[in-house]
């Protein structure tokens, strides 16, 4: 792959004393723990064997030309040009870090790199942050800039919050760059105190499947749920009086707790269920720790269930064709659990799936999902893997 990678390349911007590096950024999915990033929770993502690899190399005469496999879009920017978006197109995640790094006092020389991805876009699976930290980690090591791992995590973060201009949570830099083989990480968002979970191999699969249907969470959709979230917590401080000197997120506040003070939400149902999702869902990331722990995979399997009509019923962040591949999951002999992944509105489930029934799994689930919506699914038997890193051949 990269060799044929590297000819590419050479085909582009042809030959150079300069060597060409390699660097490679892998894609994410979350297991459990969604949309509690943003109310101070835990996650548990993985990152997966699927990615963006980057190749580049220094040209030292401030310009800088950036293409991609997947794309035809090919730029040659100058310095003064890399300050500015371009529309909706894939340069905007490069710029944004390269922006990032330039507020930081860093003078960045020229350079010319390849983007090759295999990532699906739009699928949930963090396709943006991967360019971003491959990027960012790839800079870094070309320039001897100095900056740590977690360093360009947050720098990552920055860019597609102020350049790009979507207010994701840190969870999809932090899983692409700090993955390791065969782990899936608890990581607190609020702390970034990261725990590095062994997912046992065993006999089963994790499946990804896209619904093809093309996401449609728009930013109002999103913000309209942190308002939601954020009203519940001033309801429960409100509430709670001397107990919450240190709430500060919804998610430090119990589900007990909230059970204890339903009723300051007999006015306001919707805003209730917002809290009782993002509650139970953060308290789901410590039992499904604790079941992987115990080599549980059932039980992890129920609360991948239990995660799924939390989202879709008190959330209301599911989808006619999301919930038409969970029900099908869950149909299916072998299939431990299911659930969307990610923010919702369209994209991909995870599903846990015993190894002998995978293919059946997905030859079903193909049949049935496209009589019930007309759409056709993809699937992808994912492993966790490593996060960001240079490849030397």
């Amino acid at each position: 792959m990269t060799s044929a990678l590297h000819t590419q390349f050479l085909q582009k911007y042809g030959a150079s004393d300069e060597p060409v590096r390699t660097f490679f950024a892998p894609g994410r999915v979350n297991l459990i723990g969604d949309h509690t990033d943003y109310n101070g929770g835990l996650v548990f993502p993985c990152a997966i064997d699927q990615g963006n690899t980057m190749l580049i190399r220094a040209t030292h005469d401030n310009t800088f030309k950036l293409a991609s496999t997947n794309f035809d879009l090919i730029a040659v920017l100058s310095k003064d040009q890399t300050h500015q978006k371009y529309g909706d197109q894939w340069i905007n995640y490069p710029l944004g870090v390269m922006q990032q790094f330039t507020n930081d006092g860093i003078n960045l020389q020229g350079f010319e790199c390849l983007y090759s991805g295999n990532v699906p876009n739009a699928a949930g699976l963090s396709s943006s942050a991967s360019i971003e930290v491959v990027t960012a980690f790839a800079l870094n090591a070309l320039f001897n800039l100095d900056y740590d791992l977690l360093s360009l995590v947050k720098l990552s973060q920055r860019a597609e919050n102020e350049f790009v201009g979507v207010q994701c949570g840190i969870m999809d830099q932090f899983a692409v760059a700090m993955g390791r083989a065969d782990h899936a990480m608890k990581l607190d968002c609020e702390t970034l105190d990261c725990e590095q979970v062994p997912l046992p191999a065993g006999d089963h699969d994790i499946v990804l499947v896209n619904t093809n249907q093309r996401r449609e969470l728009s930013e109002s959709h999103y913000n309209q749920r942190v308002r939601e979230t954020r009203e519940a917590l001033a309801m429960l401080k409100e509430a709670l009086g001397d107990e919450d000197e240190h709430y500060t997120q919804l998610c430090e506040v119990s589900v007990s707790q909230l059970e204890t003070h339903k009723a300051i939400f007999d006015q306001h149902p919707v805003i209730y269920q917002r809290a009782r999702h993002v509650t139970s869902e953060h308290q789901r990331v410590f039992d499904a720790v604790a079941a992987l722990r115990a080599n549980d995979m059932h039980a992890f399997g129920q609360l991948m269930y239990q995660s799924h009509a939390s989202l879709r019923d008190d959330y209301a962040v599911s989808s006619k064709p999301l919930d038409s591949l969970v029900t099908i999951a869950m149909s299916i002999e072998g299939v431990l659990g299911a659930r969307l992944t990610g923010a919702g509105f369209g994209g991909c489930t995870v599903n846990l799936v015993h190894r002998s029934a995978t293919e059946h799994f997905k030859a079903a689930t193909a049949a049935r999902y496209q009589d019930d919506t007309g759409l056709s699914a993809d699937f992808y038997v994912i492993r966790p893997s490593p996060g960001v890193r240079e490849i030397n051949e």
